[in-house]
């Protein structure tokens, strides 16, 4: 669940609602079959007379106007749910069926050219750094580039920045409810959108109506150690899972080797020759299957696994090099190339240099733990390569990477605290197997587990892969449409995986 300040869940449960600081969004046309407004909002909901800020809107109008059955509010986790949806519509797009889906974005982020988006003038350094470059030096350097972002954001944002967090989104997302005429909020959140209904359901539960809410990270750990040793033991799973997957499926490019004794007998060949002047290390190695194992990038990564087999890990180079996740690669990764089996091109599209957005800093003002020192680091590193020892312990330095270096704001009190519902709202849980940072521990009130085989955004990725009635898809309209729950325990296999090479 996420981490809010006592005060502040104190002081919006006796708050006036959150309508009264709202203004009505106005739709206009704005391309891609998008109708596009802004909500202004008060900068802090605690004073709703004070200075206010523009979040963006997008909605997607109901096939059939006039048997839609309301708004369904979607915030899909991507550094920009409009820009995503713009690139990729059919991952949601199956929900105009029933609804206008109205895409909303969190304060600080937004649309291409919005004036609503901060931007920040020092991009988020990449987190690979801080695994190519074990030393203390490395690691203060990063620290210090880390920290140089976040005053830039800071900079941007001017007195909008101590509102980036996800309570300060919740009241947002009350506002709009109101706006849109909703009695209660219909929402679907993925990935760090499911964040944002965690956060509504804390301090809004007497509005939220049917929520479905999919990949949401974990953060009911309350020590560091223990949580990366979670997050170092799921990653690891994951190679055994590739493995599994690739012997089981005609066409993957390793026939029917044994991924795990190839990335093995690769560790042990290293450095690898990837191109002129070019080599690749262990420790670039992990990061780079590490990378792969979104299951999306299955294909990409045995046929960069089997070309490194032969002496060219040019490939395997390259996808160490895109590690970082971004909704480019997440909503690229299950592109055509991976459907039709086409094993000579990457499944994934590369994305772009990630922008400087305020993304990293609001994760960090929701979630940020107190930081390792260097050598204490390496005390925690040991111990996860003790229970991770291929690929699993490079998740430690991508989660401390996030928030190296940005000033603590207070300690967050583990786990918060859950205002009483007036009623039990009822919401779908979805969990995958194969997401490495996800677990159904966290007490969401009324939540009912859906599981399923594949990994993060699995809903979304199985629309842009043209997968219509699966297991997840069917139980998921079922519940938005119809208020029908699956039952305790619900299973849903892996279909994402199963289309690839079928």
């Amino acid at each position: 669940m996420i981490i809010l300040a006592a005060a502040a869940l104190a002081a919006a449960a006796t708050a006036s609602p959150a309508v009264k600081g709202a203004a009505a969004p106005q739709w206009q046309d704005c391309g891609d079959g998008l109708q596009c407004a802004k909500l202004s909002v008060p900068v802090d909901w605690a004073r709703p007379h004070g200075a206010r800020t523009e979040i963006d809107l997008a909605r997607m109008p109901a096939q059939d106007p006039q048997h839609s059955r309301g708004s369904l509010v979607v915030n899909t986790g991507a550094a920009s749910t409009v820009q995503a949806v713009r690139a990729r519509p059919e991952s949601v797009s199956e929900l105009t069926r029933w609804f206008d889906v109205v895409l909303v974005e969190p304060r600080g982020l937004g649309d291409r050219g919005s004036t609503a988006a901060v931007r920040c003038a020092v991009a988020q350094p990449d987190p690979l750094r801080l695994v190519l470059t074990p030393g203390r030096a490395g690691w203060r350097a990063y620290a210090r580039d880390n920290a140089a972002y976040d005053r830039s954001c800071r900079a941007a944002a001017g007195p909008a920045y101590d509102g980036l967090t996800s309570w300060q989104v919740a009241h947002d997302l009350e506002a709009l409810r109101a706006e849109l005429g909703e009695p209660r909020l219909r929402y679907f959140g993925a990935s760090y959108g499911a964040v944002y209904g965690q956060a509504y359901l804390e301090l809004f539960p007497h509005r939220a109506g049917r929520m479905y809410l999919e990949g949401g990270p974990d953060h009911t750990e309350p020590a560091l150690a223990q949580r990366l040793t979670a997050q170092a033991r799921a990653a690891e799973r994951q190679l055994f899972s590739f493995r599994d997957w690739c012997r089981r499926h005609l066409g993957c490019p390793l026939d029917d080797a044994d991924a795990v004794k190839v990335y093995d007998a690769l560790t042990r060949r290293t450095p690898l020759h990837a191109g002129p002047g070019r080599t690749v290390n262990a420790r670039h190695l992990a990061a780079a299957v590490h990378a792969g194992l979104v299951p999306g990038r299955w294909p990409e990564l045995a046929r960069a696994m089997s070309e490194a087999r032969e002496g060219d890990a040019t490939r395997l180079a390259a996808m160490g090099s895109e590690a970082r996740e971004g909704d480019a690669t997440r909503l690229a990764a299950m592109g055509s190339e991976a459907r039709e089996g086409d094993a000579t091109k990457p499944a994934a599209v590369s994305a772009p240099a990630a922008p400087a957005t305020v993304s990293g800093s609001m994760l960090c003002h929701d979630f940020m733990p107190a930081m390792p020192g260097y050598r204490r680091f390496l005390a925690m590193e040991t111990r996860l390569r003790e229970v991770a020892p291929r690929v699993g312990w490079v998740s430690g330095r991508y989660e401390v990477a996030r928030c190296l270096g940005m000033p603590r704001k207070g300690a967050p009190s583990w786990p918060p605290h859950v205002p009483a519902p007036r009623h039990d709202p009822t919401v779908l849980v979805g969990i995958g197997r194969l997401d490495a940072g996800a677990r159904p521990t966290g007490p969401v009130p009324g939540a009912v587990v859906l599981s399923h085989g594949d990994g993060r955004d699995a809903y979304l990725l199985q629309g842009v892969s043209r997968l219509r009635a699966t297991c997840l898809r069917t139980h998921v309209h079922d519940y938005l449409v119809n208020g029908a729950l699956p039952q305790e325990g619900t299973d849903c296999p892996g279909e994402l995986t199963a289309s690839m090479y079928s």
